[in-house]
């Protein structure tokens, strides 16, 4: 494909919903319809209950140090948009 004919867009400016619409028509161009609809059913069909996973393995943190946690993640060039509260 040409390189061209894309166009560049600006993630960070669209919303959630615009933002899954991109998403899925760069997955159907580059998978088809048929590799979409697997990507999506296997992505979609979760299995188990995550909220009562994540409070099981989060039970014993603190807020500060799943900030921390999220911090140490992050890449250094990404501006800071929270505090941690100070106890």
């Amino acid at each position: 494909m040409d390189q061209g004919t894309r166009t560049t867009i600006a993630i960070d400016q669209l919303t959630d919903e615009q933002f899954e619409r991109h998403a899925l028509e760069l997955l159907q161009r580059e998978l088809g319809p048929d590799g979409l609809a697997r990507f999506l059913r296997l992505n979609r069909a979760g299995a188990g209950d995550y909220t009562r996973d994540r409070e099981q393995w989060q039970k014993d943190l603190t807020i500060d140090q799943i900030l921390e946690s999220i911090r140490q993640r992050r890449p250094s060039d990404q501006p800071r948009r929270w505090r941690a509260s100070k106890r």
